[in-house]
């Protein structure tokens, strides 16, 4: 036997479902995968165990908020790379000032003092 009502109700409460899932879909989306504003394409060593490879893989991977910083690279001017990230920050501009800081926190833990200092290459 088939209830009365069951086709009549179950239109309208769907509806009223889709309504209030679809505002929410907009507002839980992840920023992972996204490769972000680009500054510059940075240059990454090729081996997949490099530690800056590593962390813009980490970069691109991070679901919130997040920024490369690194050295640009000129075989003239260094013959090194050195990198920073800052991952799932709570803005854009905070992302960016974790990568620069720790990018100039390694710089300066490795004594270097030539080349170019270190510029944002990628945040989202």
């Amino acid at each position: 036997m088939r209830p009365k009502y069951s086709g009549k109700t179950t239109a309208p409460v769907l509806a009223v479902l889709l309504i209030f899932a679809v505002p929410g879909v907009g507002a839980a989306a992840s920023l992972a995968g996204s490769k972000g504003d680009i500054h510059f394409y940075p240059y990454l060593p090729k081996s997949p165990k490099d530690q800056c490879t590593m962390a813009y893989n980490a970069y691109v991977a991070a679901g919130g908020h997040s920024a490369y910083a690194t050295t640009p690279y000129a075989r003239i001017r260094s013959l090194y790379i050195i990198c920073g990230s800052g991952l799932n920050a709570p803005s854009q501009k905070a992302a960016e000032e974790r990568a620069m800081k720790s990018c100039e926190s390694a710089r300066s833990h490795y004594k270097v003092i030539t080349g170019a200092g270190c510029e944002v290459a990628a945040s989202k």
